[in-house]
C-alpha cells in the first residue's frame, strides 16, 4: 500500500463528502477510492469512514486522522517545493578544504563572488596543507594540487599550478645568477615547511630531476613570510606563480633558472560520487572552472 497516496484519498473523500466526487477530483474510479480507504483502515485497525448508500462521513477517529493527514501531506508538499527551488537556486551549506596559499589568494576571492551570486548559500572554508578525508571529516569539496588516485572521488580539473624560482635584484647582485640547479647549494635558499612533510614521490623537483635542496636558510609554514624574505633580498624563493606573479611583473623579483622550473601540477576540485548531480556543487565547479590558472603564471 502506498500510504501517502491512501492518506491523500482520505483527505479528498473527507472534503468532497463521498467517494464519487473524490474519485472525480483524483481522476480515478470510485471503486479504487474505496480500495484505498479499505487498505488504510486495515493497516490502522480502525474505521475511518461510515458508509451509507448516499454519503460517506468521517468517524471520530477518522476526523482526528484526517487532520493529521492534512499536516503530513502539507509537509511533504513543502519538502518537494524546497527541493525544486534548490534545483534552480543553490542553497544550504558547503564545507570546503583547500591548501593555504591557493585557498587564500585564488579560491577565497572567487568563493566570495560566488556567494554574492547565490545569497542563499553559505560556505565553511578550511585552509591547511593537510589532505583531508572528505567522508570522515565531513567535507563537501576539497581542492588538491597534484595527481588524484581515488576512484571514490570525482575530480574536476581546475587548471595548472606552476612553481617558480626567483630572487630579488639585490640578492642576485651580491651572490650572482645561477646557471644550473647544481649551483643552488651555494646559495641562500628558502623553503616551505610543507615540503618536509610530503611523501618522497611528491617532493619539489626541478625539471632536470634534481630535487630542491633540503638545506635552507629560512624555513617557514607561511608563504607570505617567505615572500617577504625574498623581497628583502635574503635568498632564493621557490613558490607558486600565484604568490609571486605581481612582484615578478614589477621587477621586484627576478626569475631564476626558468628553463628548469618543474612541469605544472594539475589542480582538481574533488567531491564524493554520492554528490554527483548536486546543483550547488556543480554550479560551484562550473564557476571555478571559468578561470585559467595558466593565465596567472609569469612568462618564462
Amino acid at each position: 500500500m502506498d500510504k501517502l497516496r491512501a492518506m491523500a484519498v482520505l483527505v479528498s473523500v473527507a472534503e468532497a463528502g463521498n467517494f464519487t466526487l473524490a474519485a472525480e477530483r483524483l481522476g480515478i474510479s470510485a471503486v479504487m477510492v474505496g480500495k484505498h480507504i479499505q487498505q488504510l483502515e486495515h493497516a490502522l485497525g480502525a474505521v475511518l469512514i461510515e458508509r451509507t448508500t448516499r454519503k460517506q462521513r468521517l468517524t471520530a477517529q477518522g476526523q482526528s486522522y484526517y487532520q493529521q493527514c492534512k499536516l503530513v501531506l502539507a509537509q511533504v508538499q513543502h519538502a518537494d517545493q524546497l527541493l525544486a527551488a534548490q534545483q534552480i537556486q543553490p542553497s544550504g551549506r558547503l564545507r570546503i578544504s583547500a591548501p593555504r596559499t591557493l585557498g587564500s589568494l585564488w579560491l577565497a576571492p572567487r568563493l566570495m563572488a560566488f556567494m554574492a551570486q547565490y545569497p542563499q548559500l553559505s560556505l565553511d572554508l578550511q585552509l591547511n596543507n593537510r589532505p583531508v578525508d572528505l567522508l570522515e571529516e565531513d567535507f563537501d569539496l576539497a581542492v588538491r594540487i597534484g595527481p588524484v588516485h581515488n576512484e571514490a572521488l570525482i575530480a574536476r580539473r581546475l587548471g595548472d599550478y606552476q612553481l617558480v624560482l626567483a630572487a630579488a635584484p639585490s640578492y642576485l647582485a651580491q651572490h650572482g645568477m645561477p646557471s644550473h640547479p647544481s649551483e643552488l647549494n651555494r646559495h641562500q635558499l628558502m623553503q616551505h615547511q610543507v615540503w618536509d612533510e610530503r611523501p618522497h614521490d611528491v617532493q619539489i623537483t626541478l625539471r632536470d630531476h634534481q630535487r630542491w635542496p633540503v638545506q635552507s636558510r629560512l624555513c617557514s609554514n607561511d608563504s607570505q613570510a617567505l615572500r617577504a624574505a625574498a623581497l628583502a633580498g635574503l635568498g632564493l624563493i621557490f613558490q607558486p606563480a600565484l604568490l609571486l606573479s605581481d612582484v615578478l611583473a614589477s621587477g621586484e623579483l627576478i626569475p631564476v633558472l626558468p628553463e628548469y622550473w618543474p612541469q605544472p601540477w594539475p589542480i582538481h576540485l574533488l567531491y564524493r560520487t554520492s554528490q554527483r548531480g548536486s546543483v550547488k556543487i556543480e554550479r560551484l565547479v562550473s564557476w571555478l572552472q571559468q578561470t585559467d590558472f595558466k593565465a596567472e603564471a609569469p612568462e618564462n
